[in-house]
């Protein structure tokens, strides 16, 4: 392989000897049983090694298999491919009267990488992406299909599965009638004497974003389905230009705001689907937190934003309801999650995000497994209660350890 394989923002280079775009499924399936070691890259849009295969590994990406996306407008279900990306997904699901109960604020990344990774939206009774999943068809180390529904035991570990599971060739996903949504966005909500649960319960999805220059929120973005209430927000000022969620970088962009109405999947996004990022200046790192601990985090993080500052884009504060994926960053608790967005230089940026680490201590922080963070495996794997069932899950349809490479093995499935 000549050229060079990197992640999004372009701060991992894979080691592999390989990167594979099987335009079939037989092709998939006969790569898989032939190969040592197997690692999916989707929409690349991880900032860590959870995709890197190693040198002696094989990459690859669903990206040549033929787009499927079929709707079911009786049971209100979709079987969606695993190379398919949301943006995608959204548009033909929403011609068919149907919706997504959420989507993350980036549409251009790919379901099932989000899913696997424990990716979510935002919303006090919003579930993350793999909320909605009911079924996953997932080709195993033997190059066989295996499908896994809710039904199935095994349920809660395949969904959010880290890919240490297989190769995910389709997932089934709920629907719910279609809806609409209009953005509100206000500036400068304090810190002092805020009610954290009451402002993000003002609106189905509620993002707070700060640079963390000074102490509270620079804008908040309030994105209400129209058939529910609207509820009043004295607490900050309208917006009166549009913004971006990055201070100071233009807004055309970013979804329509100033409660103009419309379709679900234009307004659940911070991001228009039809903007396509060219790269990814930044870095990012996230941390899930039992929603109780909210307004203790806040206030660790302001303590130390002199530090935090320097080296930080924006962070984002979103709620998620709780879970029962295995692996998921929001199992069994309603969570709260600090999303920090950093420049893009990882000298300057690590040490701050041990400092963050650090100020989160004794709130029982999971980082979001597609993102930066410094925690040791003794400390995850602490905080994952059903880790031995995922363990024995990865034992049964993987058990010479084709799909988990490096960073699975060290820090959830050590083995020898």
């Amino acid at each position: 392989m000549t050229d060079k394989v990197t992640n999004w923002a372009g701060n991992i280079t894979y080691a592999t000897k390989e990167l594979h775009r099987p335009h079939s499924l037989d092709a998939l399936r006969a790569l898989v049983a032939g190969s040592g070691r197997v690692r999916v890259l989707g929409s690349g849009h991880s900032f860590n090694e959870i995709a890197e295969p190693g040198a002696d590994g094989v990459l690859l990406s669903l990206a040549g298999l033929p787009t499927e996306i079929e709707v079911d407008s009786v049971a209100r279900t979709v079987r969606v491919g695993g190379g398919v990306r949301y943006a995608e997904l959204a548009r033909v699901v929403h011609e068919h009267g149907l919706a997504l109960p959420n989507m993350a604020s980036l549409p251009h990344i790919s379901v099932a990488g989000s899913v696997a990774t424990g990716t979510h939206g935002s919303g006090v009774a919003n579930g993350s992406l793999a909320a909605p999943v009911r079924e996953v068809e997932l080709v195993t180390a033997d190059g066989e299909t295996v499908r896994i529904g809710r039904e199935d035991a095994r349920f809660g570990g395949a969904v959010t599965s880290l890919g240490a599971l297989g190769v995910v060739t389709t997932l089934t996903l709920d629907l719910e009638l279609a809806f609409e949504v209009e953005q509100h966005v206000f500036t400068e909500l304090p810190l002092e004497r805020l009610e954290f649960e009451t402002v993000a319960r003002a609106a189905y999805s509620v993002s707070l974003f700060t640079d963390w220059a000074a102490p509270g929120f620079r804008q908040v973005w309030l994105k209400r389905r129209t058939d529910q209430p609207l509820a009043d927000f004295p607490w900050a000022s309208p917006a009166t230009e549009k913004l971006h969620p990055v201070p100071g970088m233009p807004a055309v962009n970013c979804t329509e705001q100033f409660g103009v109405p419309g379709p679900w999947h234009e307004r659940l996004p911070h991001f228009r689907a039809e903007f396509t990022p060219s790269s990814g200046a930044e870095l990012q790192s996230e941390y899930l937190l039992p929603r109780p601990y909210a307004m203790d985090a806040l206030r660790a993080l302001d303590a130390i934003r002199t530090v935090v500052a320097p080296v930080l884009q924006t962070c984002e504060v979103r709620t998620v309801a709780a879970d029962e994926q295995w692996m998921s960053p929001s199992y069994g608790r309603e969570t709260v999650a600090l999303h920090f967005t950093w420049v893009e230089d990882a000298a300057a940026v690590l040490p701050v995000v041990r400092r963050v680490e650090e100020a989160l201590e004794g709130m029982d922080a999971r980082p979001h497994w597609g993102k930066v963070f410094t925690m040791p495996g003794e400390v995850l794997r602490a905080r994952y209660p059903r880790l031995g069932d995922f363990r024995e899950l990865v034992g049964a349809l993987d058990p010479a350890g084709k799909f988990t490479n490096t960073f699975v093995r060290d820090f959830l499935h050590p083995l020898s």
